[in-house]
């Protein structure tokens, strides 16, 4: 059955990969953004810029389209060094429950919400989803599993069904320049030093478009509840910078211990996808060294070669 899919944050680093997911299917999508200023309209997908924190904005947008079926809500303020513990957390909290009540009241039949491992008490190392219990130590993940609540609250009272994608580290084309991954290949491709810390920290990191075709194979299903996004794989944050570093043939320039590490972060981050791989029938395609390559081609492309496509 055709549906009609509303996706926010479709300019951003996981929404341009999902849009490349659901480009040329017979579902048509609407593109949610704060600027859709050089973007082109296809067969299958409509941009519309739209600020979500403005109420009168999101109420005009919902006017242009008809019968909306399914909403994936990627949208949120994740600027890094600011977004950990910002007030405009709690703009988006709004915002959001301002988004879920008008696609309810237009009849929408299924959302899926956007959550972080940052939800967990990550302590516990391994987060599972029904078992690892949730931690509000900052403004982010406090208000990520509040709206997390409250989406299942819709489910119950609307009667839509509902999921909520607990999204642990990616990493590929499109990433903030100063998240690790691209902060390591960018100095390495101008020559610099790559200022690191220790790099023990165990992490669980997963390739961009293996996300993007996870959240739209369960944004397809009726699975309800909280699924972890990642790939279940431990890895060292060394180990990603090592690769980057073989891959370029530029070892030297790594440079361990430069800068601290917090004290309290924990010494591992690890999802269990059980129920991503065995529910929603998910499987990662693209392994680390691939992911990496690629990302190094696209930022290579980025500094030396011109804008980079949409791909």
């Amino acid at each position: 059955m055709k549906k009609t899919i509303i996706i926010t944050g479709a300019n951003g680093f996981i929404g341009r990969h999902v849009l490349n997911e659901l480009a040329g299917r017979e579902d048509q999508v609407y593109a949610l953004t704060s600027s859709h200023e050089n973007k082109i309209n296809t067969k299958n997908i409509t941009w519309i810029s739209v600020d979500l924190l403005n109420e009168n904005e999101l109420r005009e947008m919902f006017s242009l389209i008809n019968s909306p079926t399914h909403l994936l809500h990627l949208a949120w303020d994740t600027t890094p060094g600011q977004y950990w513990n910002s007030a405009s957390n709690l703009k988006w909290l709004k915002a959001s429950m301002s988004l879920f009540d008008m696609f309810c009241s237009a009849g929408g039949e299924r959302i899926v919400g956007i959550g972080s491992c940052a939800e967990y008490d990550l302590k516990w190392g391994i987060c599972r989803e029904f078992d690892t219990p949730p931690a509000y130590n900052s403004i982010y993940g406090s208000s990520k599993n509040s709206l997390h609540h409250i989406l299942m609250s819709y489910q119950q009272s609307y009667g839509i069904s509902c999921a909520w994608a607990r999204v642990f580290y990616l990493y590929g084309p499109w990433e903030h320049e100063l998240r690790l991954v691209p902060s390591v290949i960018l100095s390495l491709l101008k020559g610099d030093q790559a200022k690191c810390s220790h790099g023990q920290q165990i992490r669980d990191y997963l390739y961009v478009k293996d996300a993007a075709k996870a959240l739209v194979k369960l944004l397809d299903t009726q699975i309800e509840g909280p699924v972890n996004v990642g790939s279940g794989e431990p890895i060292r944050l060394l180990e990603i910078v090592y690769t980057i570093a073989d891959i370029l043939g530029r070892k030297e320039l790594i440079h361990l211990n430069a800068i601290p590490a917090p004290k309290d972060e924990p010494g591992i981050v690890l999802a269990d996808v059980e129920r991503l791989k065995q529910d929603v029938g998910w499987n990662e395609t693209v392994t680390l060294e691939k992911g990496l390559y690629e990302t190094i081609e696209w930022w290579r492309l980025y500094l030396y070669g011109g804008r980079p496509s949409e791909q």
